[in-house]
């Protein structure tokens, strides 16, 4: 098999070093160039010695390569993404900056004036699960947040069959590395260890990626939705407790009603190679480096509800093995090629 060269703009970056990661062992790419701000001219392995068997130097510019990962910070990946399409040069884009269809919430919800919005309706949202089709002839991807990936994929099947009201509530919790390696106060180790507390309760910067992924599977829904997100003092994960109050007369507050629900995210995710159903409630431990999404979905009898928990691997479904999802498909490469490897446990 003939290898394609793909590229990371700022692999020092924690959602760029776990590319390096995965694609060091994927059989259809090479990964032949690397960029860094804070480390340009010094070796991957040097830098980040745990990459040391990936022989490449760190560049200042991504070299000649035929799919390109952006992981650089919002605003700037918009920056640094239009060269290369304009070189013809197809990409996958992690950052925050492809992901919404209106301009104006960029400067809502991430401060800044969208260097190219014309670019924002040809990006194609990169959730596999709910956007394949679109994502094999697409030049350019907006990879999904960790958050909206594991909120998206457990509410998805009840909001697309129209089965809840639309007032939902997101609870998540995440891991410190879904912050980023820049530093802050609350980062450091004294402050997140033994702690756990929300933030941005005012309203999170992903909220607006949830409402428009959730309202585009059911316009009539038109959602209403409470997301609170918490640190935790873990390294990865991303747990989503999600809730709901289920239409009348949609599905019985039963154990039968438990077990339709239940067949119900089987029969949306059925053939899915990175979700499962699961028979009890998830943990994040379960997903630490692999690609999974592990769902599940139940009903508390008592008041009617929808329950639904998911876990993700931040750094992975939530970020680089989902844009390697994409990029398997946009090559005409097997899906699952390159992140097939299990959890690591405990």
């Amino acid at each position: 098999m003939k290898q394609l060269r793909v590229g990371i703009i700022n692999v020092t970056g924690y959602a760029g070093m776990e590319l390096a990661r995965l694609l060091y062992h994927h059989p259809g790419v090479h990964l032949t160039s690397v960029t860094g701000r804070s480390a340009v001219g010094r070796r991957l392995g040097e830098f980040l010695p745990h990459l040391a068997e990936i022989e490449l130097t760190i560049k200042g510019e991504l070299e000649d390569v035929e799919l390109a990962f952006s992981a650089l910070p919002h605003k700037s990946s918009a920056e640094a993404v239009l060269p290369l399409l304009e070189r013809g040069k197809r990409v996958i884009d992690i950052s925050a900056d492809f992901r919404l269809k209106d301009e104006k919430e960029y400067q809502r919800w991430y401060d800044f004036v969208h260097p190219v919005p014309e670019l924002l309706d040809e990006a194609v949202y990169g959730l596999v699960e709910l956007n394949r089709p679109r994502i094999p002839p697409a030049r350019l991807v907006a990879n999904p947040g960790c958050y909206p990936t594991g909120a998206i994929l457990a509410l998805a099947p009840v909001v697309k069959e129209g089965l809840i009201e639309p007032d939902i509530i997101i609870d998540c919790k995440s891991g410190v590395s879904g912050a980023g390696r820049t530093l802050s106060m609350d980062l450091h180790f004294a402050e997140a260890n033994e702690n756990v507390y929300a933030y941005a309760l005012e309203g999170h910067r992903h909220l607006p990626e949830i409402i428009q992924e959730l309202g585009g599977l059911n316009p009539a829904l038109s959602p209403s939705i409470t997301f609170v997100p918490h640190l935790v003092p873990m390294t990865r994960g991303v747990l989503s407790s999600c809730y709901a109050n289920l239409l009348e007369g949609k599905v019985e507050s039963s154990e039968k009603g438990k077990k339709e629900l239940v067949e119900l995210y089987r029969d949306f995710y059925r053939g899915e190679p990175f979700i499962r159903i699961t028979e009890v409630p998830p943990q994040t431990k379960q997903t630490w480096g692999n690609n999974l999404c592990l769902i599940h979905p139940t009903i508390d009898i008592r008041t009617g509800r929808l329950i639904v928990i998911s876990c993700i691997d931040n750094l992975v479904k939530g970020a680089a093995g989902q844009a390697i999802q994409s990029m398997n498909l946009m090559l005409g490469l097997p899906e699952v090629m390159g992140l097939e490897g299990l959890a690591v446990y405990p």
